[in-house]
């Protein structure tokens, strides 16, 4: 790499901060050039010599040129200028890794993309390419193009530390503040069922910032109970969360008590699971049932669930209705807390 011979500050690293606020106080260091250390100096690129410095002494030394920082992706990417309108605007990220929804018009341009992506923001190692989730262990189509190749990370939110495998493991990082305000409505020795767990982030946040009696993570997904496992030791919440590897239509022989909290984080299917919800429910339970839909249908899906419950007995109150996030142009990924009272035995 090409270098640039500058006047310069050297520092001991001790006292480079110092240095740093006292070079920019006095306008003195160069922008355009990169700042260099090594093992017991750093030395900072100058306008022009500078004697007196109680921090350092004046030096010539070689400097690399600084490189602007790119903004976006989109400002890099090689695609032809009619489909640029086309490229996402934003994606997830999962720890050091990015997960991106494509249009098929690029799926030629996918690997440039990828590059495109880790060029502009370094703190990433992956980046995947994803199709929608699908099916009742809500997973999708995942694929690797560009960056290294592991699809594992580390991922972290409130304090807690999840372990997730993006290929084969449900994950949303859009719900941080949706699982922290759940965790804030537990009461004290309540008994909460996750009943489509996944790798437990709902549970271990729960556990973390609330003092239920148990909380039962149960999902059928392999992959996902071994991470959820993996989760609740790290976080060293075992002793509250218990991992349950099963259908959530079997939750009535899984689950050995009524829940006074249930949470229904499967969009599109979690209706089909309410009367299965409602089977474990205490006599007043608290749901947060999670669903993706348009405007127009909510109504619809809220007078579905007063029938279902109905015929299990239960009457129920709507409580607080959230759009968390946007899934497509006229959907959105919609969060519903419900109150469900028991009336009588069901018909």
């Amino acid at each position: 790499m090409a270098t640039i011979r500058s006047k310069a500050l050297k520092v001991p690293l001790r006292h480079a901060e110092e240095a740093r606020r006292y070079l920019q106080l006095q306008d003195a260091l160069r922008h355009d050039l990169a700042i260099t250390k090594d093992d017991t100096f750093i030395y900072f690129p100058l306008k022009q010599p500078m004697e007196g410095c109680p921090f350092g002494t004046s030096v010539d030394h070689d400097f690399a040129n600084r490189q602007e920082r790119v903004k976006s992706y989109q400002d890099i990417v090689a695609v032809p200028v009619a489909l640029q309108p086309l490229l996402p605007s934003s994606f997830d990220v999962v720890g050091t890794i990015a997960l991106i929804k494509i249009p098929e018009e690029l799926e030629a341009y996918t690997k440039g993309i990828g590059e495109a992506m880790l060029r502009a923001n370094p703190h990433l190692s992956t980046i995947c390419q994803i199709d929608p989730v699908a099916g009742e262990l809500r997973t999708r189509g995942c694929r690797v193009i560009a960056g290294e190749r592991s699809t594992e990370t580390l991922y972290q939110e409130h304090g807690v530390r999840l372990w997730i495998d993006v290929a084969s493991v449900y994950f949303s990082p859009r719900l941080s503040t949706e699982r922290r305000r759940v965790a804030g409505l537990v009461k004290d020795g309540e008994c909460v069922v996750d009943l489509f767990a996944g790798a437990a982030p709902f549970s271990i946040m729960i556990a973390k910032f609330a003092h239920p009696r148990i909380v039962y993570a149960l999902d059928k997904n392999p992959a996902a109970v071994v991470y959820a496992r993996r989760n609740v030791l790290s976080n060293q919440v075992n002793d509250i969360v218990e991992v349950i590897e099963g259908d959530a239509k079997d939750a009535g022989s899984l689950i050995p008590e009524k829940a006074d909290r249930v949470i229904m984080n499967l969009p599109f299917l979690a209706y089909e699971f309410f009367p299965t919800a409602l089977s474990i429910a205490a006599d007043t339970c608290t749901f947060h049932y999670y669903d993706i839909l348009s405007e127009d249908a909510f109504e619809q899906r809220w007078q579905q669930l007063s029938k279902i419950a109905v015929t299990a007995g239960f009457a129920v109150t709507r409580g607080t209705f959230r759009k968390i996030k946007s899934y497509s142009a006229r959907e959105f990924y919609i969060g519903l807390d419900v109150t469900a009272t028991k009336t009588r035995t069901p018909l």
